[in-house]
């Protein structure tokens, strides 16, 4: 039978690199370690490490095994801190990433309000819309639109059927008219966005099966979400935004919907983080929160559009 605490020495071992160190980080002796080891490896009929005097490697069969590992170990410490109630005494520090319009406008008040149900955490928040590495950055998750499709990364949805809508204020469809095709773009003030110096003037479409590109122009330019929906409000131009970010807009009037039988290009909005093994309570209480009330905007798209939802 496999031993939990040869389990955990040598995906200890993996990471660190040899026996002295996973030794002295579990107050052991080198030798304790290795014996650990042997032991797991005569259970599971295979070679975990490949030894010599001078280095310490993973076998291919230790490799592939590792995976699995730090998944029971995750499990079993999840299951723990679930008997324990951590629900109520969350803690630590918890450093969240997400675009800048979905941030200010829609995630604040609701970080805000976790935080204060669980006193104890310390919440750090960026925004940016530069797109955050999950592997790099000073960062544990990132709120953030688009695809999970080849990402090294774990993704857990928090608004799975959400897509861009075509927006403008009841001022600019005045005075401009409110189009009646993709094609009616051409002749409108659009809003295109900036990212990393590089300008997105090209919309994309779902149409007939097909992904539709229309190249817009606009005389307002930003590398700020926020900004382009705030000129949009101001009557400056017509938008392609997610619906998340401009909902509670379209709700109080002072945007409108166009071209509501056209479907948007998709936007999935997600909560990412590197590895599984890093769902901390806090995160995985923030998650179902914040899919909870994120999935409620998402549905009232349906009121808006004419084409089916999900």
């Amino acid at each position: 039978m496999i031993r939990l605490d040869d389990l955990h020495l040598f995906v200890r071992t993996a990471a660190l690199g040899s026996f002295s160190n996973a030794a002295r980080e579990a107050d052991l002796l080198p030798g304790q370690v290795s014996a650990a080891i042997l032991r797991l490896e005569k259970e599971l009929d295979i070679r975990l490490f490949a030894r010599s005097t001078r280095s310490l490697r993973l076998t291919a069969e230790g490799e592939q095994y590792l995976p699995y590992a730090d998944e029971v170990l995750a499990m079993l410490k999840e299951g723990r801190e679930r008997m324990h109630g951590e629900q109520t005494a969350l803690q630590g520090t918890l450093k969240i990433a997400a675009p800048s319009d979905l941030g200010r406008n829609v995630l604040l008040p609701l970080l805000t309000a976790f935080q204060a149900s669980h006193p104890k955490l310390v919440l750090r928040l960026s925004l940016s819309d530069q797109v955050t590495d999950v592997f790099r950055d000073p960062v544990d998750i990132a709120i953030r639109y688009g695809a999970n499709e080849g990402a090294t990364y774990v993704a857990l949805p928090l608004a799975e059927h959400n897509r861009r809508v075509l927006v403008a204020s009841p001022d600019y469809l005045q005075r401009h008219g409110r189009p009646a095709s993709l094609d009616d773009l051409l002749m409108h003030q659009c809003l295109p966005f900036v990212l990393g110096g590089r300008l997105y003037d090209r919309w994309h479409f779902p149409a007939a099966g097909m992904r539709r590109q229309i190249t817009i122009k606009g005389t307002l330019l930003c590398d700020d979400a926020e900004i382009a929906r705030r000129w949009a409000i101001d009557g400056r131009g017509i938008a392609y935004k997610s619906w998340i970010d401009v909902c509670a807009d379209v709700e109080q009037g002072r945007l409108e919907l166009l071209l509501p039988e056209q479907p948007g290009e998709p936007v999935p909005l997600n909560l990412v983080c590197p590895h599984r093994r890093q769902f901390s309570p806090a995160v995985r209480y923030l998650h179902a929160m914040l899919r909870e009330r994120l999935l409620e905007m998402s549905e009232k798209m349906r009121t808006y559009t004419r084409y089916p939802v999900g």
